[in-house]
This record gives structure tokens, sequence and C-alpha cells, in this order.
């Protein structure tokens, strides 16, 4: 019987404090991360980053918001300056180095202190759909038997 992979891929969160409030309040160091990164995990960006400022209902909730999508899927990125906190989501079907990309974002962002979830999302995603094709036509032989 054919090994069947399932699972769609790793959601990888980082909630970052006592960040450098110079870097979250730059609209273009933003932008160069987002449209940058995606190589650094062997990733392939298919459109520019989207990357604007905006207000939130308090003052202090301002910020810098942004997304590059990806052939496996997406990044992004909001910040908070007034509070030196960001939060940073990396979604791909395909495999990458979490610890690596944690590492990276604490150092290009300065963080002093992290929080991480990591998830597995899809866990009954069919990952090659020929192999599932073969399973059930083989499961369905052995029942009509």
């Amino acid at each position: 019987m054919e090994n069947i992979e399932l699972g769609f891929g790793q959601h990888l969160m980082v909630d970052g404090y006592g960040s450098d409030r110079d870097k979250l309040t730059d609209i273009n160091y933003i932008y160069d991360f987002l449209s940058n990164y995606p190589t650094e995990i062997e990733m392939t960006k298919i459109m520019p980053p989207y990357v604007f400022r905006y207000s939130g209902v308090r003052p202090e909730d301002w910020g810098i918001s942004g997304f590059v999508l990806i052939a496996e899927s997406h990044i992004s990125i909001h910040t908070f300056p007034e509070k030196r906190y960001l939060s940073l989501d990396i979604f791909s079907c395909k495999e990458f180095d979490g610890q690596k990309a944690i590492e990276d974002v604490k150092r290009l962002f300065s963080l002093e202190k992290i929080e991480i979830r990591n998830l597995e999302r899809g866990l009954e995603f069919p990952k090659i759909i020929r192999k599932v094709e073969n399973f059930i036509r083989d499961e369905r032989m052995q029942i009509s038997i």
C-alpha cells in the first residue's frame, strides 16, 4: 500500500515584545522585510507586498500592517509601535525551518521577548491526490471482494 502524506502545512505565529520602535514605524523597513524574506526561507513571492499605515480606535493602537502572498501561502505582519509589539504569521504548505524564522524575526526586529505558536494545518489534507485515488480504489476493491 502507498504511503499517503497528509497535512496542508505549517502556520508559525510570532508575538514579539520590546521591539525597536523605529523599525515598527518604518513602512519601508516592513515592505523590504516582506519583499525579501520569502527568499530567505526558500519560498516564492508571487506579488509585491501590500503594506499600509493604519490608525486604531485608540491613538496608541496605530501601526503598520502588511502581507505578501507567496506561492506556498502568505506572510503577514502587524506592528504596534507605541506598545513596541508586533504579530507575525508565516503560513506555508511547503516545509520551512521554523526555528530559523523565529531567530531571524527576533534579530531583524530586535525583539526582547517572544511568544510562539506553531500549528500544523489541514491535518487530513492529501498532499498528493494520485496516492489518495489509488488508496481509495484499492480499498473499494477489497470491500467488493
